[in-house]
């Protein structure tokens, strides 16, 4: 496993763990199967994991937990607050109160097992309460020792630069993959301008750069029904792109995920 150097002192795996689809989202859950993708993660040196309070109302926490608990020392914790999800495990607001941060950090910590997290995201901007109020309420996170380093996810550039006049913004996690590339206009010069880490998440596209996902065949639980790509409309072609871009993968002698990964790897080199 290759390292990056995070906040000028952290070794972090360049790829990270992303601990959502074991919980929340994609289809049903399968904890014997995610406590062995965990341990195989620290196995091959994978040692940054990200979660949210969010995924599975607070269930995937727990059940990172299970190996948390006895690695900490192997394992750089990232988790994120700020939805508020129904009974039913539905989204349903989103919450950046300097008091429901206090409220979040406390809950996460519990079901996480640990005293401190070590990268805090909020989930998204809440748009009722300004960024410097958030961000300000974080900080103290991190006087008071429940946190290290502070993030943002799915942040504007406005944000991302409010934010970091009240407290340095370490990491910022949006979506970046071949297909998604929203970010390259504003977010990452930004992020370099600013020397923030960004961390892109679903860099294979939710799956579909694997080649190996059946868009007819996803579960009605699944999340990614609801998406604009696997609709019906879009789903002839972008199974086409797939099937493409694993071609081109066989030529050079590996998988289409090494492949969609290596790209979105290099970009942090450019």
């Amino acid at each position: 496993m290759k390292y990056r150097t995070f906040s000028n002192t952290e070794k972090l795996s360049a790829i990270g763990l992303g601990c959502m689809s074991m919980s929340h989202a994609y289809g049903t859950p399968d904890d014997p199967e995610s406590i062995e993708t965990l341990h195989l993660a620290l196995d091959l040196g994978i040692n940054f994991w990200d979660t949210a309070d969010v995924y599975g109302n607070g269930k995937n926490e727990e059940l990172i937990s299970n190996v948390l608990r006895t690695n900490r020392d192997k394992i750089f914790i990232a988790t994120k607050f700020g939805f508020r999800a129904a009974p039913d495990g539905r989204l349903s607001t989103f919450d950046g109160s300097p008091a429901y941060v206090k409220q979040a950090v406390e809950a996460s910590l519990k079901r996480l097992k640990t005293d401190t997290i070590d990268l805090y995201y909020a989930h998204r901007i809440d748009p009722n309460v300004p960024v410097e109020e958030m961000v300000g309420a974080m900080a103290e996170l991190v006087k008071e020792g429940k946190v290290r380093y502070l993030g943002l996810s799915e942040a504007s550039a406005n944000s991302i630069r409010r934010a970091n006049t009240v407290h340095p913004i370490s990491a910022l996690q949006s979506e970046y993959s071949l297909l998604t590339r929203d970010v390259e206009k504003e977010i990452l010069p930004v992020c370099k301008e600013l020397g923030i880490t960004f961390v892109p998440f679903s860099p294979l596209a939710r799956g579909l750069m694997t080649n190996t996902l059946k868009l007819d065949q996803l579960a009605d639980n699944d999340f990614r029904k609801n998406l604009p790509r696997y609709q019906q409309a879009h789903q002839d072609n972008n199974q086409k792109l797939a099937a493409g871009f694993a071609e081109i993968a066989k030529q050079k002698g590996c998988s289409p995920a090494q492949l969609a990964l290596a790209w979105v790897l290099v970009q942090g080199h450019n």
